[in-house]
């Protein structure tokens, strides 16, 4: 009996310290949080996608096959979600049941930050939905731009897309937003230096018709990428002008004028 005791205590001596380098390490990454568009590259870097997956634009966008990559559907065809007659928009997902309840809390914290701020519900898919959000982990982060009708994928696989800024960018790709780089106005607040981008990925740099809601060039936007996004020799790909010093690409959550443009978009 003696025996036994001190052998539970000791795995419980054990446990403990697990626990502690556990708490330890998540303190850690927390104090070395990465931007958005750090984390996005990094996930989907060495992306290798199944036969069923869509190509990917601007680093995470999903497009059709035959769509018009330059085109914005919210300029060509209309991209927005049904508004009701209450003010709200209601948009229904489904979380794929391959998530731990610790990676669906992440995801529906950052479906429900919408609310807060906007009149953007997200609600759970019911039967009777006939179009939604079929949230599931695929090979990388990625998502679709604006409605698309049916069941519209967003990707965030469990390894590297599970943050909270990470789950605001897809679901503001999904509500009808592409990348601030790609502004119409880019040229006026960003030079990029297209000799220092991955040869054959220049496409994500080019400017789209975007509706801007009237809102100013957002270097702290949640969709902007980083300085070396892209980048095939570690030398920047974008720079800021006129002040090349400004810090860009850095956050880790919507911006006040990320909020801002949305609920212009929708008329919040």
């Amino acid at each position: 009996m003696l025996i036994f005791s001190w052998s539970l205590v000791a795995l419980l001596l054990v446990s403990s310290s697990w626990a502690e380098e556990e708490v330890a390490a998540v303190q850690e990454d927390t104090s070395k949080e990465l931007s958005v568009g750090e984390l996005l590259e990094r996930a989907n870097r060495h992306r290798t996608p199944d036969f069923d997956e869509p190509p990917l634009i601007g680093g995470d966008i999903a497009v059709k096959p035959d769509a018009d990559r330059n085109a914005d559907p919210c300029t060509s065809r209309g991209c927005m979600w049904l508004k009701y007659t209450d003010g709200k928009v209601y948009i229904p997902y489904y979380i794929a049941n391959h998530y731990s309840s610790r990676e669906a809390a992440i995801i529906i914290r950052g479906l429900e930050s919408f609310s807060s701020v906007s009149c953007i519900r997200f609600r759970p898919y019911q039967n009777g939905d006939n179009e939604w959000l079929s949230i599931e982990s695929r090979n990388g982060c990625y998502s679709y731009v604006g409605r698309q009708g049916g069941a519209q994928t967003v990707s965030l696989s469990r390894q590297g897309c599970l943050y909270h800024g990470t789950v605001q960018h897809e679901l503001l790709h999904a509500l009808g937003f592409n990348h601030e780089q790609t502004r119409s106005d880019r040229d006026n607040h960003i030079r990029v230096h297209w000799d220092n981008i991955i040869d054959g990925m220049e496409y994500n740099f080019y400017k789209i018709d975007t509706l801007n809601q009237g809102t100013s060039y957002d270097y702290n936007s949640v969709m902007q990428y980083e300085r070396y996004a892209f980048s095939k020799n570690n030398l920047p790909t974008m720079e800021p002008i006129p002040n090349s010093n400004v810090s860009f690409g850095q956050a880790t959550q919507m911006s006040q004028n990320d909020i801002d443009r949305l609920n212009r978009l929708y008329n919040c």
